[in-house]
């Protein structure tokens, strides 16, 4: 997230909320990895370093970076920047958009099970 300095009272805040908004929209989010790999990055720019045709500082940008398909592009005033595919590293491997795809629903679906186990009136 890029914004002038003081746009924000909180930064801190901030950056595990912004983690958190992309966690509850992406798919795989269930994954403990998954958890750990999604990060914020709060940039507080001068003023003067930013602006829009009109000269006006306010505005905010976000960028989310992620693998394809684990976000849809139904977000208002949000920059995807989607990896190509096979440019996605997962433990140390680069994966290709299908694997990553596969490994998330294979995970989500164990994840529903276990749960369905623990709790079977739901």
């Amino acid at each position: 997230m890029y914004a002038a300095s003081c746009t924000f009272a909180d930064t801190d805040q901030l950056a595990v909320d912004l983690a958190t908004t992309v966690m509850t929209h992406r798919t795989g989010a269930e994954h403990p990895d998954v958890r750990k790999n999604t990060a914020a990055f709060v940039h507080e720019l001068p003023a003067s370093a930013l602006a829009n045709v009109d000269g006006d500082s306010t505005d905010v940008r976000v960028q989310v970076l992620t693998n394809a398909g684990a976000l849809d592009r139904d977000r208002t005033w949000v920059l995807l920047t989607k990896a190509p595919e096979g440019g996605w590293g997962l433990h140390g491997v680069a994966h290709m958009n299908a694997e990553l795809v596969t490994a998330a629903r294979v995970e989500i679906a164990a994840l529903q099970a276990a749960a369905a186990e623990r709790d079977p009136q739901n």
